[in-house]
């Protein structure tokens, strides 16, 4: 392992099958889960030595597309941040992405067929993002990656960075976690409480069982609404969208002010491309993350970790606040990592990894070459 060749662009791999040398995978909360399978997509080329290896993690609606592939390929969602001569430069760096365990873009998730054949709906076991992030080294073993240059992500996808830091420190160089806290705040919980509860309120959701019918439309879509307010900052929804009518009332309950109108787009936009039970399921996983929890606590976990940390606040989130990703840096330190903190000013709210490319993407590029100049 550490020398991965003829990794394809695109492809999956079934994993935790029962055969020697692959057994189901092991679940944090009990159980297992076998055989499962992860979408992944890669690009670059990888040394010959496997030391320029950097593993993108997706956030909560995301996926393994992190970026296109050729001019007739869809655009991905970090499109910008990764590519030939981008930030993350797939001429100098092998880049993996997969979609996350209980997601539903190719890896299993409540809507594969269980063992019956049948979606697995709520049946499928809750996981958490050591599970998550377990599997993931389940499938870069088998594509015969030893260990990763870096391996970055936002949101649910920074919560991964650090559990890979933590959980794997043999393996992880160095971790860049972006509007990722240390553990979901009880702020964090509730909107993802609301979100579930909208989901389940409907009557389409049919306890979970509604593969095969439309399925819970309305409560998926007011679940990505109530959503969407919280990655936006307060400046950046002034500024968009302010007081504005979409046209001009006239008085009817079916006028909508701008924000409205955009909420709404947001959440019928979500509805046609992800499941409402993979949306449980994740934000149950992303309720449940406590980065010290397994370990005696948050330095104590930290203290595993061999690497060199990259810690990005974001000044305008409402979600994970600044002051939780400069708690988690000054843990860091504390607990003798070498750990450094820098904070986006953009003020597009948590969303701003995504969007503001032009001040994250300085950041990462000097973070990965002046690691690459120590190596």
């Amino acid at each position: 392992m550490g020398n991965p060749v003829a990794i394809a662009s695109k492809g999956f791999v079934t994993l935790g099958t029962g055969e020697p040398g692959d057994p189901p995978l092991e679940l944090e909360l009990g159980g297992t889960l076998g055989p499962f399978r992860l979408r992944f997509e890669s690009w670059g080329q990888p040394d010959p030595g496997g030391g320029n290896v950097v593993l993108v993690e997706h956030a909560l609606t995301g996926d393994a597309h992190v970026a296109s592939h050729d001019e007739e390929d869809p655009p991905g969602w970090w499109e910008g941040m990764v590519g030939p001569g981008a930030p993350i430069d797939t001429g100098r760096w092998f880049v993996l992405a997969a979609n996350v365990l209980g997601g539903c873009q190719g890896s299993t998730g409540p809507s594969s067929p269980g063992p019956d054949g049948r979606p697995w709906a709520l049946r499928f076991p809750l996981i958490t993002v050591r599970d998550m992030v377990r599997a993931e080294m389940r499938l870069l073993d088998r594509l015969g990656v030893g260990r990763l240059h870096c391996v970055i992500g936002g949101s649910l996808g920074g919560m991964r960075a650090l559990t890979w830091a933590v959980e794997a420190p043999e393996r992880v160089e160095r971790a860049v976690a972006i509007g990722a806290p240390a553990a979901h705040s009880a702020t964090a919980v509730a909107w993802d409480a609301a979100q579930r509860a909208a989901i389940m309120a409907d009557p389409g959701w049919r306890g979970g069982d509604y593969y095969g019918t439309p399925g819970p439309v309305r409560g998926l879509s007011v679940a990505r609404q109530v959503a969407m307010v919280t990655y936006h900052s307060w400046g950046s929804m002034e500024r968009k969208f302010g007081r504005r009518w979409q046209r001009p009332p006239q008085g009817a309950w079916s006028d909508q002010m701008a924000v409205e109108s955009y909420l709404a787009y947001q959440g019928e936009k979500l509805v046609d491309r992800f499941d409402a039970n993979s949306y449980l399921y994740l934000t149950r996983a992303m309720d449940l993350y406590d980065l010290g929890e397994a370990w005696g606590g948050l330095e104590a976990a930290l203290a595993r970790v061999r690497g060199e940390l990259l810690l990005v606040g974001i000044a305008s989130d409402r979600l994970y606040p600044a002051e939780e990703v400069r708690a988690l840096f000054q843990a860091a330190r504390r607990a003798g990592v070498r750990a450094s903190y820098a904070e986006m000013r953009a003020d597009d709210g948590h969303d701003a990894f995504l969007i503001d490319v032009e001040e994250l993407g300085p950041i990462v590029a000097g973070f990965l070459e002046r690691a690459a100049a120590a190596a």
